[in-house]
């Protein structure tokens, strides 16, 4: 089988944008065309990430409309919806398409619009993709996220600070992130009396609300260099899912989906966890920072927090993770963010990361839906 390969990558700014849906995902969509010089006509295939344009704005059909906005007919279009994780089911089914055969170019396109709506409404709409019994007695994610970080707190040991240091590590490389959504350093002092949203978690321990979209390009690694000198491979790609009821879990603070999509994903690749140099995982609470670096195998269960106290993850570190700032700094537009971890790959691997610049081979974005309910786990590779 032909190696999948990402001939073009875009990026839009990320943060409260004076525009709709239609309009980011074209933004998007023309960029990334641009990058690789090709006409939206050669597209085969369009797909859409997108979680909630129903919801949030009242609208549907997108990936039509976006065939119509780009000029992209007679393409087959659909939409993917894998709730927070939608970017990388996204690049899942792109992938899929290509390494295929049924298309021989695939643009997939990821964006979500939510900042016109209140915070309560976008959690509610978020919340929505918990179970219903869950959903009726008022959980919503941030809640999980306190209660699985205090459990973790209190079963490995790890000082409060440690978590702490996640959102202080991801908004110093946002800082250097052009379409960052908070583009600012903070301090420990600023993060550790920040208001308490859900005990031990503080408001600088979550992502921000955010519209923004991202794009990547697919062909044949065969076709490639008919396109561009330089480009990246999905060397591998694995999918899985949780138990939708989150206190079933026998241990809370392990992420099963993100253990079984990386395995499958190290074995395409023939890739073990050592060989990876650098790594976007989805830190839409910092306490996933955690539990995801240690489901995909870089650290023990429990010592997470150990490697980000040691430096490991910081940019400078033998394991960079989240240059682009996360979903912490860079923003989460729900549809669009594993599409962007994958961007900010393509951009290390080319070396065309500008100050976020780290030496880099081989790269794993992780991209996670609900709390852990669905996950989907590429590795991309320099050609």
């Amino acid at each position: 089988m032909d190696r999948v390969a990402v001939i073009g990558a875009s990026m839009t700014e990320f943060g409260e944008r004076d525009a709709w849906l239609r309009e980011l995902l074209a933004e998007a969509g023309e960029a990334c065309l641009d990058d690789a010089n090709v006409s939206p006509r050669a597209v085969d295939h369009l797909y859409v990430s997108n979680m909630a344009s129903g919801e949030f704005e009242g609208q549907t059909g997108v990936p039509n409309a976006l065939a119509h906005d780009l000029g992209a007919m007679p393409a087959y279009t659909q939409r993917v919806d894998q709730t927070s994780a939608s970017g990388g089911a996204g690049i899942y089914s792109a992938w899929q398409s290509v390494a295929s055969g049924a298309s021989d170019l695939t643009l997939l396109v990821g964006g979500e619009k939510m900042t016109h709506r209140t915070t309560a409404e976008a959690t509610d709409v978020i919340a929505s993709l918990t179970h219903p019994a869950e959903y009726k007695h008022g959980v919503t994610l941030p809640s999980f996220a306190g209660l699985t970080a205090r459990r973790y707190l209190h079963e490995y040991d790890a000082p409060r600070e440690s978590l702490a240091k996640v959102a202080v590590k991801n908004h110093r490389n946002g800082l250097d992130n052009p379409h960052a959504q908070f583009r600012k350093e903070v301090d420990l002092e600023t993060v550790m009396d920040s208001p308490v949203v859900a005990d031990p978690l503080r408001l600088y321990d979550f992502c921000p609300i955010t519209d923004g979209s991202a794009a990547l390009l697919f062909c044949p690694e065969s076709t490639a260099e008919e396109y561009v000198d330089e480009y990246t491979v999905v060397s591998g790609i694995g999918g899985a899912t949780d138990t939708h009821v989150v206190h079933e879990r026998t241990d809370p603070t392990v992420m099963g989906a993100a253990v079984e999509s990386s395995d499958v994903a190290y074995e395409m690749a023939d890739r073990e966890p050592d060989d990876v140099d650098v790594a976007e995982l989805h830190d839409m609470f910092t306490i996933l920072e955690f539990l995801q670096s240690e489901a995909v195998g870089f650290f023990d269960q429990g010592e997470g927090w150990r490697a980000v106290e040691q430096g490991i993850t910081d940019r400078d570190g033998d394991l960079p993770i989240n240059t682009s700032g996360g979903l912490k700094s860079k923003g989460h537009p729900l549809g669009a963010s594993g599409v962007a971890q994958a961007y900010e790959l393509h951009q290390q691997l080319l070396g065309d990361a500008g100050a976020r610049q780290v030496d880099a081979e081989v790269a794993l974005a992780c991209n996670v839906g609900g709390f852990g309910n669905c996950v989907t786990t590429t590795i991309m590779e320099e050609a």
